[in-house]
């Protein structure tokens, strides 16, 4: 068994972990994130409320660039106190097990990559789309993560008057248009015209982001992820639509497209970071 943790900017998901399979599982609000001591007792206590005594290894995901190798999480998204910080050292002192950390996304790409759509595929590449916009990749059945775990940031590429993140995130819905991400899904849920005509937009520009993946990696397969991926039905027509305004037609004639089906995949994600070390 071993333990998969999610660790965001709002919450702090644990879970323990048995043959891919979430058997207990814990989740806590986060809070007091301008004190460091205070974050880190909160992600111990987490972590503490779903540990058994043969747990093999601790794998958490962070919204940061990390120094893989040495465990040390950067300028974590959403989380001030979080600049520099030997999470690996603090955690394998605190549980006596072995602790492996990696960015957010690489997590949602690792459980796609055993447990998902991306069995299927040797190379191919995950989108989480919330509060912001990232991507994982796998080349060769194997997570590239770059020089310094900051490979796939596709968010920061400049695009229109500002980059990708701003328009293919919950930025387009917040800061371009003044209305809350969750309520406009829901009133396209109830056949709202704005509401629909909101997310084709938003498609639009997300098919223009997937074109700058597609340009950078090639992929054959693309999986899309995170809490706006729950209105993938929504803006997957226009985002095609973009999609296919492409230089390279050939690029995509026979990439497949998916949105992930499995609950709380990036904490499996993470917990399979245990196996590859």
């Amino acid at each position: 068994m071993k333990i998969g943790v999610d660790l965001g900017g709002t919450n702090i998901r644990a879970g323990l972990i048995n043959d891919n399979a979430i058997i207990r599982m814990k989740t806590n609000p986060l809070i007091n994130k301008d004190n460091l001591e205070n974050t880190i007792d909160q992600l111990k206590k987490v972590i503490h409320s779903v540990r058994m005594p043969d747990v093999a290894g601790i794998g958490i995901g962070v919204p940061s660039v990390v120094d893989v190798q040495n465990g040390i999480v950067y300028d974590v998204v959403n989380i001030p106190s979080w600049k520099e910080v030997p999470l690996k050292t603090i955690l394998e002192k605190e549980f006596d097990v072995p602790v492996y950390i990696n960015n957010d996304v690489n997590c949602f790409v690792l459980g796609e990559k055993y447990c998902g759509f991306g069995k299927s595929y040797k190379n191919f590449v995950g989108i989480t789309i919330g509060t912001g916009i990232g991507a994982g990749i796998v080349i060769d059945n194997r997570l590239y993560s770059g020089s310094n775990c900051g490979a796939g940031e596709i968010g920061y590429l400049p695009y229109l008057d500002h980059d990708f993140e701003y328009y293919c995130s919950s930025n387009f819905f917040e800061k371009i248009h003044g209305v809350n991400a969750y309520e406009i899904f829901l009133a396209a849920e109830n056949n709202d015209a704005n509401a629909r005509k909101l997310w084709a937009e938003f498609g639009h520009h997300l098919g223009n982001a997937l074109k700058a993946a597609v340009y950078a990696y090639d992929p054959e397969a693309v999986i899309f992820g995170g809490a706006i991926s729950k209105a993938y039905p929504y803006f997957k027509d226009q985002m095609m639509t973009s999609l296919k305004e492409i230089y390279f037609p050939k690029s995509i004639e026979k990439l497949h497209i998916y949105n992930s089906n499995i609950h709380h995949i990036s904490m499996i994600g993470a917990a399979f970071q245990v196996n590859q070390q």
